[in-house]
């Protein structure tokens, strides 16, 4: 990957890490685009010099930083014993950045389908919006504690829709979903298990921002296929609504996570 463009679509961010002393913000261009780095992957530290394509000494100042702020710890390189792997040990709660998309879609949005609208699930799916696009506008992405948040419902709900049977608990779900107003939900594949949602809660009337939206869905779905199958799973959003899909699309992928 070109660095320059890497650094383009990532530093941008301000990134926000909760640790076991409190919210931690990091500013830094540079250790934003560390820990990018090391979302996806546990780095050593000549990996993580020569992916940001900064001097050693200036990624080993910045590294003891993120290490002394209880973001990032090391452990030992099970292929080379003379270094070490770094990687995230802190909950990720967000990330800020200076963008702003999405003002003027959604003051029509309001105007057209809430204001004039008197059905009483419109204004509280309303609430929901507004608290999350106006913290979009401000640059915050909430993703993290969405997603969070829908692992606890669904760890909440597991004992009440659980069943041996994967098609008999996902006849359940598809129920739970629809009573919930949560949308309309069907099983495209069960190998590998893959749902199609239409008229989503958490993301049909969102903007169209180009990337999956529902993180507080797949954390639902991640927390009852994790109880289920007695592993971590992975749920992965391929099709959204905010991203121009005419329908959401999850993935329950296993041994993943």
């Amino acid at each position: 990957m070109n660095n320059r463009k890497f650094e383009k679509t990532k530093n941008n961010q301000i990134k926000i890490f909760g640790t076991k002393d409190g919210i931690n913000i990091v500013k830094s261009p540079i250790k934003s685009k560390i820990l990018s780095i090391l979302e996806k992957n546990d780095k050593s530290g000549a990996e993580i010099v020569k992916l940001t394509g900064k001097s050693k000494a200036t990624i080993s100042a910045h590294m003891n930083d993120l290490v002394k702020t209880g973001i990032v710890n090391s452990k030992p390189n099970p292929t080379d014993g003379r270094s070490k792997l770094f990687y995230i040990k802190s909950k990720s709660l967000g990330n800020l950045s200076p963008e702003n998309k999405f003002k003027k879609e959604m003051d029509t949005y309001i105007t057209e389908n809430i204001v004039n609208s008197s059905d009483p699930f419109k204004f509280f799916r309303f609430i929901f919006r507004t608290i999350r696009v106006t913290l979009m506008e401000a640059g915050f992405n909430i993703d993290p504690i969405l997603h969070k948040a829908g692992f606890k419902v669904g760890l909440a709900y597991y004992d009440k829709l659980k069943n041996e049977n994967i098609e008999i608990m996902m006849d359940n779900i598809v129920h739970f979903w629809k009573e919930n107003k949560l949308g309309n939900i069907t099983v495209e594949n069960l190998k590998p298990l893959t749902i199609k949602a239409y008229n989503c809660f958490e993301c049909e009337d969102l903007p169209k921002i180009g990337k999956s939206a529902c993180a507080f869905d797949s954390g639902i779905l991640e927390a009852l296929f994790s109880m289920h199958f007695s592993e971590n799973i992975v749920v992965k959003e391929i099709k959204c609504f905010a991203k121009g899909d005419d329908h959401c699309c999850f993935r329950v992928d296993k041994n993943l996570k």
